[in-house]
């Protein structure tokens, strides 16, 4: 059987990565006064902030229509594939994955495993990576999912956010009404929960503390896991503090993989510049391979 691996440009994944990973990207829709932009098709990062700060009306987003949708597994299906893992945004903050179930009745040339991440950024993009490597092992796309549901328990992020009227202005954010009176005076600590959803949980007053913050809850979880934990530096417009962060983590945690990603356009629109995060999961260029659990060709 020949499996693709799918997602959406909310993964932040580089062209070197799907390229080198053989995965499809589809991009998510930006639009700044009525003009759309395909994310990091015809807008990069640094154009979406320079507009950000130039333009009078802020951006906003749409989803991939299933139009989209089928025409990359049309191509798929064309190149010979049988099946499709599909992995997306957290249904918590958007309905496309909800909207993709509905439309799969639809799709008839291409078997496809739709996986709900729960999360975003380079979260999406690790449980990519994993599905490629699980494929090249030989599993079956039915022991892809359930590797990739083990695989999200160990995932976790935590927001700091410069502005957070981005968030409530876009619906994101599901205890808003708690925060709202002292959205101009503080940064917020944030995380999704476990159904992917937005959760703000400390009021912290500067960047700083936030750190601190994400750092204790960050030595906690590393604590408590038995296996490799790698480590991912996230900056939205914020390069000089994502090094400082990087840096700091590398000295107080020198057993941990430490990367560094970037916050694109369409994750952009919902955090605004300034944003920095903490992501962290099973090492998954370590997630172990079941031998058993592999098909003979």
């Amino acid at each position: 059987m020949k499996i693709a691996v799918v997602t959406d440009s909310a993964s932040c994944l580089t062209p070197d990565e799907t390229k080198k990973y053989r995965i499809k990207v589809i991009p998510i829709t930006v639009i700044f006064e009525r003009r759309t932009y395909l994310e990091n098709v015809d807008i990069t990062a640094a154009d979406f902030y320079q507009k950000m700060k130039e333009e009078s009306t802020l951006p906003s987003t749409a989803q991939i229509t299933p139009g989209q949708m089928q025409e990359a597994y049309d191509e798929l299906a064309a190149d010979g594939y049988d099946a499709v893992i599909s992995i997306h945004l957290s249904s918590g903050i958007t309905t496309f994955y909800e909207n993709l179930v509905n439309y799969l009745p639809a799709v008839s040339n291409i078997k496809v495993y739709p996986f709900d991440s729960r999360l975003a950024s380079t979260a999406e993009g690790a449980m990519a990576k994993l599905a490629v490597r699980l494929i090249d092992a030989g599993y079956t796309p039915e022991d892809i999912i359930k590797e990739l549901e083990k695989f999200r328990e160990t995932t976790e992020a935590y927001l700091a956010v410069d502005d957070l009227s981005h968030l409530v202005r876009t619906g994101r954010l599901s205890n808003a009404s708690g925060f709202v009176g002292s959205i101009l005076r503080i940064k917020p600590v944030l995380t999704f929960t476990k159904e992917g959803k937005i959760l703000a949980l400390e009021k912290e007053r500067t960047m700083k503390r936030a750190h601190a913050q994400i750092k204790q809850k960050f030595a906690a979880a590393l604590s408590k896991a038995d296996y490799p934990v790698r480590l991912t530096v996230i900056n939205a417009d914020a390069p000089t503090m994502e090094q400082q962060w990087a840096d700091d983590a590398k000295q107080s945690y020198p057993e941990v993989l430490v990367e560094k990603s970037d916050i694109g356009p369409v994750i952009g629109v919902h955090v605004g510049a300034g944003t920095m995060a903490f992501l962290w999961c099973y090492d998954w260029e370590q997630w172990p391979i079941d031998p058993a659990k592999q098909k003979a060709e």
